[in-house]
């Protein structure tokens, strides 16, 4: 008889998509995913399966290299970078609109309200609405404003959503943690892109980055059509006053990764722009608000993600994340499975 599995995806932005490999794996293995809580990626990925769309939706992120993922860029300078309407309005077009009690299985979506300061729980409602709200990264995304709340991402408050499956009456809870600081061992798969357009890229999250701080007197209309003329090569960007100064490697000899033979690898580490550092701010506060939900409602089998393995924005990763999530949920299902957990 299968298990019956209460799964929880937490928040992590592109690592987010490592979530769909942990899916793929629990079911080549047999376990029924009976209820999915959710929280900024998380809750799009759970969402998107739990609507059965998960299938459409990763053959859509897979096929997108830079430059689809730089269209899909909408630039707002209005308490967040991305009005994120392309993106969300794609996924919008692949589940279609539904609600959540209508989904084939429970879910819950977490977003925190800023207005007053608490936590919110989308049990029911239109999925859509509660996806883009749980999803709304502070500084990337804009927030979601219902009535007299400023929804954004849940993440700020509860970055793993445990307790909403706590009660679900399932054999398993199993919870995808996507700012672990272990397993140190895990890369990313190799797969080639265009040098060019991963510039191109580049570029526009340094844009991005040099205008959080204020806003352009011209608008967003001039915003967008100065950043649409820019993408058109790969010259310095006019926005910046200067570049930024370059990462430099610093050394902690606890972090750092080692190699075979033990010596410290030097990484670059550190943020590279205002952008980098609000949200390296944002997924250290994750990160330990992860371990105090993991220490009050331990799940049965803990899937860790590690953190350091690509930046928040780096959504043009999907192939690789994808399998990474994969090959981590075998090798810890493996270790279940075998009662060595």
């Amino acid at each position: 008889m299968k298990k019956r599995v209460a799964l929880v995806l937490g928040s992590g932005g592109a690592r987010g998509y490592a979530h769909i490999g942990v899916i793929e794996e629990l079911e080549a293995r047999g376990y029924n995913i009976a209820c999915i809580a959710g929280c900024s990626m998380g809750a799009v990925v759970g969402g998107i399966y739990a609507a059965g769309k998960l299938k459409a939706y990763r053959e859509w992120i897979e096929s997108l290299d830079y430059l689809d993922v730089l269209r899909l860029v909408d630039v707002s300078f209005r308490l967040g970078a991305i009005r994120g309407e392309k993106v969300f309005g794609q996924i919008r077009e692949i589940v279609g609109e539904i609600n959540i009690e209508d989904l084939r299985i429970p879910y819950t979506a977490v977003a925190t309200d800023l207005t007053n300061q608490q936590e919110i729980w989308f049990q029911e409602g239109c999925l859509h609405q509660a996806m883009r709200a749980s999803a709304a990264i502070p500084s990337l995304f804009t927030p979601v404003m219902q009535g007299n709340r400023m929804l954004v991402d849940g993440g700020l408050l509860n970055p793993l959503p445990i307790v909403p499956v706590v009660s679900s009456h399932c054999d398993l809870i199993i919870a995808v943690n996507l700012n672990s600081t272990t397993n140190k061992h895990y890369q990313l798969p190799v797969i080639e892109r265009a040098p060019a357009l991963k510039g191109r890229f580049d570029l526009l999250m340094n844009s991005l980055s040099s205008r959080l701080s204020f806003r352009r007197k011209n608008g967003d209309d001039h915003e967008i059509a100065l950043l649409d003329e820019q993408l058109g090569s790969v010259t310095p960007n006019p926005w910046l006053d200067q570049p930024l100064p370059p990462r430099k490697p610093t050394l902690d000899s606890q972090a750092a990764p080692r190699s075979a033979s033990g010596s410290v690898v030097v990484d670059t580490v550190g943020p590279a722009s205002l952008l980098d550092l609000i949200n390296q701010s944002f997924e250290v506060m994750q990160t330990s608000l992860a371990q105090y939900k993991i220490a009050g409602y331990p799940p049965d089998i803990l899937i860790n993600v590690p953190r350091r393995v690509c930046r928040f924005f780096e959504f043009y990763k999907a192939p690789e994340l994808i399998q990474l999530g994969r090959q981590i949920a075998r090798e810890t299902l493996d270790k279940y499975e075998a009662g060595t957990h």
